[in-house]
C-alpha cells in the first residue's frame, strides 16, 4: 500500500519518528476523549437526546477548531513547538481528569461545556503545533509524503482510540465510573504524549527566530487579513476556489446528515430511554458510514486514473445525493445502513479531490492559507449544520421533507459545479505573474 511505503521512506528519520509516535498517541486520546464526550453529551441515560441539545453540544466539539485554527500560527511562532506539545498534553491530563470527576459526581453543566471547550482548543493547538514541527524533523523532499500521511495515520489512530473509549465504556459496570471511564483513558493517553514529547529537543522543532512577544496583536491582526487575501486569490483562481466552495456545502450537508443519524439511532432506532442501546445502534451505524469512507479511499485513486479530479467530485456529490433519496423512503435499519455507506463513500471521495485539486492549483505562498481556510469552512459548515439541524430536524432525527431538501441542495451544487469547471475547462485561471508563463 502506498501509504505504508511513504511511512518506511519517512521514518528513516529519528526525528520524525519521535513527532510521529507523540502524534499517534495524542490523536489516540483525541479519539477516547471526543468518544466521551459524545457519550456524555448524546447516549447519557439522565438526558434525553434532542435535536436541540444534540446542536449545543456540536458547536462545543467544533467551535474551538474554528476560531483558534487560524490564528495559532503567530503563537507558534514565538513558542517552543516542543514545549507545546509537553505542556499541552499535561494540561489535557488536568482537564480530563477534572472532566470525568464532574461526570462521575455532578454530571453534565456549565463547567463541562467550558472545559470541554477550553480541551478542544488546546487540542487545535496541539495539532498545529504538530505540522509546525514537520518541516524540522523530515527532509525538504519528503515533506509532501510526511504531510501526507501523518494527518491520515493521525486520524486513523483517533478512530482507536474512540474504540477504545466505546468499547470500555459499554463493559464497564453501570455507575459513577462508567460516565468518565472513557476520559480517564484519555487523560492516560495525553500523559504518555506528553512525556514522548521530552525525547524530542526542546529546540527540535522551532521556531529557530522566535518572533517577538511585542508583535503578537499586529501578527495576529496580519493573520487576518493574509486570509482575506487567500480567499481573494482562490475565487480568482477559480479552480481551487470552487473545489472549496462544493466542499463547504457538502460538509454542511453531511453534518446535518450525521446529526440525524445520531438521532435516529438514539430516538428512533432504539429505545429512548435506552441510551446504551442507542450508543450500540449508533456505533453500528458509524462504523457502516467508516466502511464507506473506506470505499471512498480505495476507489479514489482508480477513479482518478480514469477521469479528472472534478468529474469524480460530481461523482460523489451524486453519490451522496442519492443516499438522502434513499433515506427519505423509510425508516428502516437496512434503508438508514445503505444510505450510511453511500453517504461516506461520497464524502470521502470529494474530500480526496478537492485536497488534489487544492494542491495542484494553488500556488505555494497561497497554498498554507488555502488550507487554512480549508479547515475553517470544514469546522464552520458543521456548526452551522447543527444550527439547521436544531431547527429542522424532529428529535427522532428522521424527515422526509428534510432529506429531499437536502438532496434538491445536491442537485444544485452538483449542477453548479460542473457549470463552474466547464466555464474554465477545468483549468486554472492565472492571477500571479508566475502562473502566465
Amino acid at each position: 500500500m502506498s501509504v505504508l511505503s511513504d511511512l518506511r521512506t519517512v521514518a528513516v528519520n529519528d526525528g520524525f519518528r519521535k513527532l510521529f509516535t507523540v502524534r499517534l498517541v495524542s490523536q489516540c486520546g483525541d479519539g477516547a476523549f471526543q468518544i466521551g464526550l459524545a457519550t456524555l453529551f448524546f447516549f447519557n441515560p439522565t438526558n434525553m437526546a434532542t435535536a436541540s441539545s444534540v446542536a449545543a453540544a456540536f458547536a462545543v466539539l467544533l467551535l474551538p477548531f474554528t476560531v483558534v485554527g487560524p490564528f495559532a500560527g503567530p503563537l507558534l511562532d514565538r513558542w517552543r513547538r516542543r514545549q507545546v506539545l509537553l505542556y499541552g498534553n499535561a494540561i489535557r491530563v488536568v482537564l480530563a481528569l477534572v472532566l470525568a470527576a464532574l461526570m462521575a459526581t455532578v454530571g453534565v453543566g456549565l463547567p463541562v461545556y467550558v472545559l470541554a471547550l477550553v480541551t478542544l482548543g488546546i487540542n487545535r493547538f496541539l495539532l498545529a503545533a504538530l505540522s509546525a514541527g514537520l518541516p524540522r524533523v523530515v527532509p525538504r523532499e519528503h515533506l509532501m509524503m510526511a504531510n501526507t500521511i501523518t494527518p491520515t495515520l493521525g486520524a486513523v489512530s483517533a478512530v482507536v482510540g474512540a474504540g477504545i473509549g466505546l468499547v470500555l465504556g459499554l463493559v464497564a459496570p453501570t455507575g459513577p465510573v462508567k460516565n468518565g471511564i472513557a476520559l480517564t483513558i484519555a487523560a492516560l493517553l495525553f500523559g504518555a504524549a506528553s512525556a514522548l514529547a521530552v525525547r524530542l529537543g526542546r529546540d527540535q522543532l522551532g521556531p529557530v527566530a522566535p518572533a517577538p512577544a511585542d508583535q503578537l496583536w499586529d501578527d495576529v491582526r496580519a493573520t487576518a487579513r493574509e486570509m482575506v487575501d487567500g480567499a481573494r486569490y482562490l475565487i480568482a483562481r477559480r479552480t481551487p476556489g470552487m473545489a472549496l466552495g462544493v466542499m463547504a456545502v457538502h460538509r454542511f450537508l453531511y453534518g446535518t446528515n450525521f446529526i440525524a443519524l445520531l438521532l435516529i439511532s438514539r430516538n428512533l432506532l432504539s429505545d429512548p430511554a435506552d441510551a446504551e442501546a442507542g450508543l450500540k445502534m449508533f456505533g453500528t451505524l458509524s462504523a457502516v458510514s467508516f466502511a464507506g469512507n473506506g470505499l471512498g479511499i480505495l476507489l479514489t485513486p482508480v477513479a482518478h486514473e480514469r477521469m479528472r479530479p472534478s468529474t469524480w467530485i460530481v461523482v460523489c456529490l451524486g453519490i451522496a445525493g442519492l443516499s438522502q433519496v434513499i433515506l427519505a423512503t423509510t425508516p428502516v435499519l437496512w434503508v438508514i445502513a445503505v444510505a450510511a455507506v453511500l453517504m461516506g463513500l461520497g464524502v470521502q471521495g470529494a474530500k480526496i479531490a478537492v485536497d488534489t485539486i487544492v494542491q495542484r492549483d494553488t500556488d505555494d505562498t497561497y497554498r498554507g492559507r488555502a488550507f487554512s481556510l480549508y479547515d475553517t469552512l470544514y469546522n464552520a459548515a458543521f456548526v452551522g449544520a447543527a444550527a439547521l439541524a436544531a431547527a429542522a430536524l424532529p428529535d427522532t432525527g428522521w424527515s422526509r421533507g428534510v432529506f429531499l431538501a437536502l438532496t434538491a441542495v445536491y442537485v444544485v451544487v452538483t449542477l453548479a459545479y460542473q457549470a463552474g469547471t466547464r466555464r474554465v475547462d477545468d483549468t486554472p485561471v492565472p492571477v500571479l505573474a508566475g502562473e502566465r508563463g
